[in-house]
């Protein structure tokens, strides 16, 4: 693992970092192939956004001339790429300081093999998402405690994704993923009106199913709906897609999702 701040190399934090405080940032993560960062734009894209909305004045060609100095290395780089940008120093207490945000770039080597559907069991989790301030709905910030509680409890059950509903009970995502859900044979994503995250993946795959003229309706989905669930798959920018085959006990046909990924080329993602 190596890490970069603001384009240096360095192997500590400063203490009075409030990303480490308040989680006051926001951060991404993608995969790096061959020295390229997939779905950089929509990466890029959804940083400014998370930036603009927390006020952070991030420099975002840092991410560049980390990228440049970890080539200068290894030009065949592979591994996970995550961006953290952070308020940076301040004084204790809730104001903001007046000097720019800092970006840190890390980096965790790893041979990805080929891209193809993940199969995986699941289920719905009994813990629940609240509703977020409208202002910070879709962003990734860096307070994740939902997405840990989740996680032990996904965990503990033996599942590697699982479905969320929020407190009004309707289906959110997944624990580290957005979902596609088929019912009727019909291809939903629930909304993300009150809550969830605006992955890069979801909205790649959103636009390659306009692309291929396939329907994909973007609504709530209560829970009731829930046992009349065909198929269900979850997709992040490391994983396009987890295709559920055993959901709450019961088996799903494999060929909607093989039909989904060939159909849409999720193996050659750029």
């Amino acid at each position: 693992m190596q890490c970069y701040k603001n384009g240096q190399l360095i192997d500590s934090i400063p203490l009075l970092d409030r990303a480490f405080h308040y989680g006051d940032g926001c951060f991404t993560t993608a995969r790096l192939v061959h020295g390229g960062m997939e779905l950089k734009e929509l990466h890029i894209a959804r940083l400014n956004y998370a930036c603009k909305n927390l006020s952070l004045d991030a420099d975002l060609s840092f991410i560049d001339q980390a990228l440049d100095q970890l080539l200068q290395h290894e030009k065949n780089l592979n591994g996970t790429l995550k961006v953290i940008i952070s308020r940076g120093e301040g004084d204790r207490g809730y104001s903001l300081p007046l000097h720019p945000a800092d970006v840190y770039v890390w980096f965790y080597p790893k041979q990805w093999q080929h891209l193809e559907p993940e199969w995986i069991e699941s289920g719905l989790l009994n813990h629940a998402i609240g509703l977020h301030m409208p202002h910070l709905v879709g962003l990734k910030t860096l307070n994740r405690l939902e997405q840990v509680v989740l996680k032990q409890e996904a965990d503990q059950r033996g599942w590697l994704e699982a479905l969320v509903t929020d407190v009004q009970g309707y289906i959110v995502e997944g624990v580290s993923s957005n979902c596609f859900i088929r019912i009727n044979d019909q291809w939903i994503t629930p909304e993300l009106r009150y809550n969830g995250v605006h992955g890069v993946m979801r909205a790649h795959i959103l636009s390659l199913m306009q692309q291929n003229h396939i329907s994909c309706e973007q609504r709530c989905i209560e829970m009731d709906q829930i046992a009349h669930i065909q198929n269900i798959f979850f997709c992040n920018a490391l994983h396009p897609m987890k295709a559920v085959v055993r959901f709450q006990g019961r088996t799903m046909q494999q060929q909607p999702y093989l039909d989904l990924f060939n159909s849409l080329k999720l193996s050659q993602i750029d």
